[in-house]
């Protein structure tokens, strides 16, 4: 249950923790969404919280809902501005040789009938920016933190394949299938004018094997 997974809540603002497989919007073969569970997550509102941005279907971690229509209009203009700070915890193979540097290249989403869509990296695509740092390492593997700049389709996906040359592990489109795509949205920070920023720090999930218990001493959102 969603309303087991709240790390934060107040008048405005909800955020949840989603898990891994659960999609955000409905999906044609019919799985439970997001949005099936909104009815829980009132918290003895009448309106049911709207949700704010999207995660991919096999992306955990924070996920921001609004309680109001007029928090959800400010709310969707800060992530259109670039003003909210995402930060992604992914692990990757092979282990990356730098410790951290950025990835600044262009997405532009393609369609085939035999393969459906993808995001490929594209000089007529549009400008995409991410930010990475190597966290851990073990067994060939690495736990990479990224911050994306810009918010495009897949972009943390498709740089760190075609930029680190290291693909998410699980990812069936940019990398290879077999076992949970690990790709987590580890914090998020949301600006709030005069009022106190909504600050959000999900967990990783038992997925993540060796680095779930993985704790730097503080994070940037924390």
């Amino acid at each position: 249950m969603l309303s087991d997974n709240v790390l934060f809540i107040d008048a405005e603002a909800l955020v949840v923790n989603k898990p891994a497989g659960l999609p955000v919007t409905e999906v044609r073969d019919g799985s439970l969404s997001v949005e099936n569970h909104l009815d829980s997550l009132r918290f003895g509102f009448q309106r049911r919280p709207a949700i704010v941005h999207r995660l991919d279907r096999d992306t955990s971690g924070c996920l921001l809902l609004a309680r109001n229509p007029k928090a959800h209009k400010r709310y969707s203009a800060a992530f259109e501005e670039g003003a909210v700070e995402k930060l992604y915890w992914a692990v990757v193979s092979p282990v990356p040789a730098e410790e951290s540097g950025t990835i600044d290249l262009p997405l532009l989403k393609v369609s085939t009938r035999e393969t459906g869509w993808r995001m490929v990296v594209d000089d007529r695509g549009k400008a995409s920016r991410t930010h990475w740092r190597k966290l851990a390492e073990a067994d060939g593997r690495a736990l990479i933190e990224f911050r994306p700049e810009t918010g495009r389709t897949h972009q943390i996906r498709v740089h760190a394949a075609s930029g680190l040359g290291a693909p998410i592990l699980g990812d069936p489109v940019y990398g290879q299938a077999g076992g949970p795509m690990l790709l987590h949205a580890r914090a998020l920070t949301v600006p709030r004018g005069s009022k106190p920023p909504i600050i959000a720090v999900a967990d990783l999930p038992p997925s993540f094997g060796a680095f779930a218990s993985y704790a730097p001493k503080a994070d940037a959102a924390a």
